[in-house]
């Protein structure tokens, strides 16, 4: 059993202020709206209800902390970038996530998720140039990848992972469906890592 199916669902809070210090560990999940964050979250956690998912972009809009141990969290962050939000909300999103990624000195690693039809759009690649300016681990996983076929989803998965070169940092590309479950052992392996988990705990 995988150590995080011990997810449960900690807190919400409409900004980095309204979260506490934590001097553990904490991995976020970001991605466009509609990109599949909480679905990942789901299939990561075989736990169908801990991310809310909705066919509505943008439905996430909090930052959603859920705990693994007292010392390890995963985050579900605001998403970004759908047109058809109100401009004020949009900033506000936008203005939250930014103000986690930049002042929340227990993060780890940050993991974007992009539709694999539709990857490296700007907003993707602007926040993945901050993470790397940052010096912070990023794994991009290319979601719904089971909507496409085999070759055609190789082609996207060397692409994204030859474009990532140019990001000049600790970037790592894997192929990603809530759906089948592809791409969830080189998801674990990755932000077991960034969670420092002893052995006897990356399978349970």
């Amino acid at each position: 059993m995988s150590y995080f199916t011990l997810a449960k669902f900690l807190t919400s809070a409409p900004d980095i202020s309204h979260l506490e210090a934590f001097d553990g560990s904490e991995i976020a999940f970001a991605g466009r709206s509609n990109a599949g964050k909480s679905s990942a979250l789901n299939r990561l956690t075989r736990q169908k209800n801990l991310a809310r998912t909705s066919k509505t972009p943008g439905r996430t809009q909090l930052i959603n902390l859920f705990e693994l141990d007292e010392s390890r969290r995963l985050v579900d962050l605001p998403g970004y970038g759908y047109a058809k939000v109100p401009i004020a909300m949009k900033k506000k999103w936008q203005k939250s996530l930014g103000e986690y990624l930049q002042k929340r000195e227990c993060l780890k690693g940050l993991v974007i998720l992009m539709d694999i039809r539709h990857p490296l759009k700007d907003l993707d690649q602007d926040l993945v140039f901050w993470a790397v300016s940052a010096n912070l681990p990023v794994l991009i996983l290319l979601t719904k990848a089971d909507k496409l076929k085999a070759g055609k989803r190789k082609n996207q998965l060397l692409m994204v992972r030859e474009a990532s070169i140019a990001f000049n940092g600790d970037v790592t590309v894997h192929t990603f469906s809530a759906l089948n479950g592809l791409g969830i052992p080189e998801t674990e392996k990755k932000l077991s890592e960034w969670l420092s988990l002893p052995d006897k705990h990356k399978d349970i």
